[in-house]
């Protein structure tokens, strides 16, 4: 199950370096996950000082 991006995020870009897949990228406003990409790591998240990013559904 791949992790989202919810709306507290900040684009602080915090999790952009920690993806090991790089499934993160720059959206409008905030950044996104490709769920395609994502292989649940949970690395992204660990990361994140706004707490925004969580396991999908």
């Amino acid at each position: 199950m791949a992790y989202v991006i919810g709306d507290d995020c900040t684009a602080c870009g915090t999790c952009l370096p920690e993806c090991p897949v790089e499934a993160i990228s720059e959206g409008d406003p905030i950044y996104v996950i490709d769920p395609d990409t994502c292989t649940d790591c949970g690395a992204c998240a660990e990361v994140c000082p706004v707490e925004a990013i969580s396991p999908g559904d």
